[in-house]
Order: structure tokens, then C-alpha cells, then sequence
């Protein structure tokens, strides 16, 4: 299975079940997780990185103990909508998932999320420095994967 369009992941994703968003940093990934109605976000996890197998095979456990039908990543595109190293490095992330185990990934812009994240967590809440930068990964993960449940709802809206 390729890596779909996410206006395909409905389609190539178990009905009623989960979906998991991840934001893919140097050091951490950031795991979010959505209702079976896929409406809602919610933040979920950190995942220290350490070796690609051992990462997948955490993320594989959360996958499996929330019944999850599909995968939203990141894909950090550059603001002039290039692609730089760290898109490809996105890119490489979801096809070595998908060398492990076939399930339903897409990809989604995610320009600027841990920017309006650290700034929501800045302005809103009472967090020193250091909570901060341990939610902020989990956080840019369920921002991601809300703006890809937005999309589509917006596009099952339209069908109606």
C-alpha cells in the first residue's frame, strides 16, 4: 500500500476507528490520537527516538491498543511550498512504516504548527520553558491531526 491522499484515507482506513497523527522532530515524535468519529484530536504520547525499528514498533503498540485505522504525518513543506530535507525525511519515515506493516498513511501539511503551538502555550497558559518544550511535540502532533479531521469533514460536508 502506498502512501495516500488524505482526502483517500477515509476510504483506505478501517471505518470507525482512530486515527493517529505524528510530528516527526529531530529528537522526539509527537503522537496524537483521534475518536473513532475521527472529530476530535487529542494529544497523546512522546516517543523518544532512538532506532527506526524500536520508534515503529512503539508506535505500532499505540496503533494496536487503540484499534487505529490510519496515520496522518506531518509534512513539513517549506512557506514557499518547497520540499526540503526534512519533507523527505517525512517521506522516508511513512514508506519504512509501511515496509513493516500495511496500514493507511497519508501525509499533511504542516506549516507552521509547533510555531502556533509554542504560541498558544506562551499566551494561554501558565507553563514554564521546560513543560512547555515536553508538551510541545505532542501538542504540534494533535494540531496536525486536527487540520486533516477539519479537512475532511469539510469534504464529507460537501458531499451532502
Amino acid at each position: 500500500m502506498p502512501v495516500v491522499d488524505l482526502l483517500e484515507l477515509p476510504a483506505a482506513a478501517s471505518p470507525r476507528t482512530p486515527l493517529i497523527g505524528l510530528d516527526l522532530g529531530e529528537k522526539t515524535i509527537g503522537v496524537a490520537v483521534s475518536d473513532p468519529a475521527r472529530m476530535i484530536a487529542s494529544p497523546l504520547e512522546l516517543i523518544r527516538k532512538t532506532k527506526f525499528t524500536a520508534d515503529a514498533e512503539r508506535l505500532f503498540q499505540l496503533v494496536d491498543s487503540r484499534d487505529v485505522g490510519g496515520v496522518v504525518i506531518g509534512l513539513p513543506v517549506n512557506m514557499d511550498g518547497s520540499e526540503g530535507p526534512r519533507a523527505q525525511s517525512a517521506r522516508a519515515f511513512a514508506r519504512n512504516l509501511l515496509r513493516l506493516r500495511e496500514i493507511a498513511i497519508a501525509l499533511w501539511d504542516e506549516r507552521l504548527s509547533t510555531a502556533a503551538v509554542q504560541r498558544m502555550m506562551v499566551a494561554e497558559q501558565d507553563l514554564t520553558r521546560a513543560r512547555r518544550a515536553e508538551l510541545v511535540d505532542k501538542t504540534a502532533a494533535a494540531w496536525i491531526l486536527q487540520g486533516a479531521l477539519d479537512r475532511l469533514g469539510t469534504l464529507s460536508q460537501e458531499k451532502e
